[in-house]
């Protein structure tokens, strides 16, 4: 019998970070080593027998360096073209996080960046995705 071919499942990281105590320095984006490239959310697919949760926080460490506080849930995306690669359903998490982001694992380096004065090239539905954030918040996106 085949088997039935379903969107693969992931986790996208709104992260808010501090630096050291201080104020709200931006939002943390990646530099992706592979394609699709461009700036991106960090993030990643759902192991088996992983939490989402747990991905979150794996990727979230794996790609910025960063261990993350106040993880929450946000929002699902599903749309079937949301990834070129193909069908994809990205659970976004919010969280937060003191210090400087590194990159590493698939990220060629991360950095903080205001909300509102994202790069030229973000990602999948990235920049979607930061602007409905932005409007939970009243617009501000808690800069």
């Amino acid at each position: 019998m085949p088997v039935p071919v379903t969107p693969k499942l992931c986790v996208d990281i709104i992260i808010v970070v501090k630096l050291f105590g201080r104020r709200n320095a931006g939002i943390v984006l990646i530099e992706r080593k592979n394609r699709p490239f461009g700036w991106a959310l960090p993030g990643g697919f759902v192991d088996v027998g992983e939490t989402l949760e747990a991905a979150a926080t794996r990727e979230a460490k794996e790609e910025t360096g960063l261990r993350l506080k106040r993880l929450r849930q946000f929002a699902c995306y599903s749309h079937p073209r949301r990834d070129p690669r193909g069908h994809s359903v990205a659970c976004v998490f919010t969280a937060e996080a003191e210090g400087l982001p590194r990159g590493g694992d698939d990220a060629s380096q991360a950095c903080s960046f205001d909300p509102r004065r994202l790069p030229a090239r973000v990602c999948f539905d990235h920049r979607k995705i930061i602007a409905d954030w932005r409007k939970s918040k009243g617009g501000r996106g808690k800069r």
